[in-house]
């Protein structure tokens, strides 16, 4: 695989995850693996995916981006954290391990933190993980300098979705990781373009993930799946959130209307919101590319930037005085086929 290099950084794209170190974390709800990444010295930077995924199957096509693996590379050290059981070779858990609430997987981020002795981190989560790190920032203030939210929910399952959780349960239980199921998994996962139809094929990325689908195991994909379907509304606890937040939702997601909900109940001051047209709801794989220039201008706000493609003083992208929504157009994106809407609020600047 060819090598990249920008700035600082050389790389070769597929090391990023060969040659990561896996640690098992015993923590007061059971163990939880957590793949790092990178110079342990740099700033943090959390990931959380969504139900039935883990870093190999919901991260990987943001990080072999070359420029988007080479931007958070160089700026920080990545542990990616996955939902208990849903590791590479998991083995089923324990039915003595009792199964753990919404709240007990945002505390059990706490604990890692801990034991990797890490200060206030960036975070970035898909769906139910972004769910999960919202709730870790309203819980753990001064421990988030940033949320990076994909597709993220925040209110309680609606009815359609509490049935579908409820199908997909019963499924896993009897059934396992079986055809429907994973039709039902790809549907939250991806928009209908790329899942494919009757006379046009699945993509590259669906037939990838339907594999790595094969590889969980069922009873603790079950196990997530209560924690996510008991889920409760934490909208009001958004509105306290002061930490900068870059939310990205694809117009095909199943969540779009949570995304803009949580977007819409944010500080418009300290938040940006990002649809990604013809997109579902894992943007991190789907269109990884739609996400590096609102990643840099969102890190600029922190002192984190390329030289080589920026200069002045760093900037951020929740600033009104320093961006416009055309910064962010399709054009300067390169995506003339699949544009991005963007939304910037015109209210006064984020504190420092």
């Amino acid at each position: 695989m060819a090598e990249w290099c920008a700035d600082s950084v050389c790389l070769d794209v597929e090391t990023i995850y060969l040659g990561g170190k896996e640690h098992i974390i015993q923590t007061r709800c059971g163990s939880v693996s957590v793949i790092v990444y990178g110079d342990p010295d740099k700033p943090g930077l959390i990931t959380y995916p969504d139900l039935a995924l883990n870093h190999m199957s919901c991260f990987q096509g943001l990080f072999f981006c070359p420029e988007a693996a080479s931007l958070l590379l160089h700026n920080f050290c990545i542990y990616h954290i996955s939902p208990p059981g849903h590791e590479l070779g998991a083995a089923p858990l324990s039915d003595d391990i009792p199964v753990p609430s919404i709240e007990d997987l945002a505390d059990q981020i706490l604990e890692v933190l801990d034991y990797f002795r890490l200060g206030a981190v960036m975070c970035m989560g898909v769906m139910a993980g972004a769910y999960i790190l919202a709730l870790f920032a309203m819980k753990f203030r001064e421990r988030v300098l940033g949320l990076i939210l994909v597709s993220p929910l925040c209110k309680a399952p609606s009815w359609t979705e509490w049935l579908c959780n409820k199908v997909m349960s019963n499924l896993l239980y009897y059934y396992g990781m079986c055809g429907v199921l994973k039709d039902f998994l790809l549907y939250r996962y991806f928009s209908k373009e790329v899942r494919g139809t009757v006379e046009v094929p699945e993509s590259d990325i669906v037939q990838a993930c339907r594999r790595l689908l094969d590889e969980r195991q069922s009873l603790n994909v079950w196990r997530f799946l209560q924690a996510i379907n008991a889920r409760p509304d934490i909208t009001d606890g958004l509105k306290t959130l002061r930490c900068r937040t870059l939310i990205f939702v694809g117009d095909d997601s199943s969540f779009h209307s949570e995304g803009l909900h949580v977007a819409a109940k944010l500080d418009r001051r300290f938040s940006a919101l990002v649809e990604v047209e013809a997109c579902g709801s894992m943007v991190t794989e789907e269109q990884p590319h739609a996400m590096l220039i609102p990643m840099e201008y969102f890190l600029m706000g922190y002192g984190m930037y390329k030289p080589n493609l920026f200069n002045g003083s760093p900037r951020s992208p929740l600033s009104p005085t320093c961006i416009s929504p055309e910064l962010l157009s399709p054009e300067s994106m390169g995506l003339k086929l699949k544009p991005i809407k963007t939304r910037i609020s015109s209210s006064s600047s984020p504190r420092r």
